[in-house]
């Protein structure tokens, strides 16, 4: 069965989601920096992702209850001019993230790279987001973060690390950075979800069932764990990635992030490299153009049209939105309707079927 989509305006969907996060009681600087991460993983990932203007509901839930806390103070708990330890008192994790990257460039700037480890916060969507952040800096950025315990350590049945997500991206000389945007399992419940809703089998080495064993039934493998990628590698990359975050911070890792619906209990870390430090930005953005050229011009597999870089696709598809229109599942367009409903504020989206 297909998933009926339908096309949105992208101006007016991200004006939406900003008008969302106000009226639950966001300030208008952080409902921005929440719209522009909502937003960027609506253009550029997969719907079955589960990021982007779909999470509106979650938040509204969340806030509503307490669980996650808009103003809560983005406290240094101990820095140096490379270094900083942040607590996020359980504040809204895109605009923490953001912030943590955004001071991760000052100290850059100073001493050429820049680290800020954060506890205490709370989801915070798309990786490459604050990453993205750096580059708009000239840096590379680096965003890890660590995830609720729903991967498998190689060889177990059970979720006991997260999917633990990456964010790389630098600057090249054509029209978009390079973005590695990734988690670290091959896929999420997200896609799951979305091939059970077109009553699809899924790949053997997506995730397990509750007692173990490989699946392609997707409703079986939501109810078990997450494989990494890569097999052993995966699991390795997140059990490092944890260190590196909620280890390190003091702050939840393994089983703890999301255990507490009040306290989500997730690490980050930020890293920014400021490019000029190394040599001039210019000479590093020509640097990447003649890098990406050789990957361009290697010899195809046969069957293969183009060679990709990290991030090409999801640029496209950005491209293609803001000029056409987004794509909405039905149902996240009605969850949506009604919490226009809920929160009293206009809906003025018509309901325009499209193909996928």
């Amino acid at each position: 069965m297909s998933i009926t989509l339908v096309r949105v305006p992208v101006d007016a969907l991200h004006d939406f989601t900003l008008q969302c996060f106000m009226a639950m009681g966001v300030s208008r600087e952080e409902a921005e920096y929440c719209a522009r991460g909502l937003m960027h993983s609506e253009l550029r990932c997969l719907p079955g992702q589960g990021q982007g203007v779909r999470r509106l509901p979650v938040y509204y839930e969340r806030i509503s209850k307490g669980y996650i806390q808009p103003g809560a103070p983005f406290e240094i708990v101990k820095e140096s001019p490379a270094l900083a330890l942040v607590n996020g008192h359980n504040g809204l994790g895109s605009v923490i993230a953001q912030k943590a990257m955004e001071l991760a460039v000052q100290k850059a700037r100073i001493s050429g790279v820049g680290t800020v480890i954060v506890r205490d916060s709370t989801h915070f969507g798309s990786a490459a987001v604050p990453a993205l952040r750096a580059v708009e800096q000239d840096c590379i950025g680096v965003a890890l973060t660590n995830a609720g315990p729903e991967m498998a350590p190689w060889g177990a049945a059970s979720g006991v690390v997260g999917t633990n997500p990456w964010g790389i991206a630098a600057p090249s000389d054509g029209p978009f950075p390079v973005v590695l945007d990734i988690a670290l399992t091959t896929a999420g419940k997200g896609m799951m979800q979305w091939y059970a809703r077109e009553g699809k089998k899924m790949p053997l080495d997506w995730a397990l069932t509750p007692d173990g064993y490989e699946t392609d039934d997707p409703e079986a493998a939501m109810k078990g764990a997450l494989l990494g990628i890569g097999q052993h590698k995966g699991y390795g990359l997140s059990l490092m990635t944890d260190v590196i975050t909620g280890v390190i911070s003091g702050g939840g890792f393994g089983l703890d992030p999301y255990s507490n619906p009040a306290k989500q209990d997730v690490s980050h870390t930020m890293i920014a490299i400021d490019i000029a430090w190394f040599m001039p930005v210019d000479a590093f953005k020509a640097r990447m153009g003649s890098f990406i050229h050789d990957i361009k011009a290697a010899v195809k597999r046969p069957g293969v049209d183009e060679i990709l870089v990290p991030g090409e696709i999801d640029y496209r598809r950005e491209q293609n939105y803001r000029a056409t229109g987004a794509r909405l599942d039905l149902m996240i367009f009605e969850q949506l309707e009604d919490l226009a409903s809920k929160l009293g504020i206009p809906f003025r989206f018509e309901r325009e079927i499209v193909s996928p």
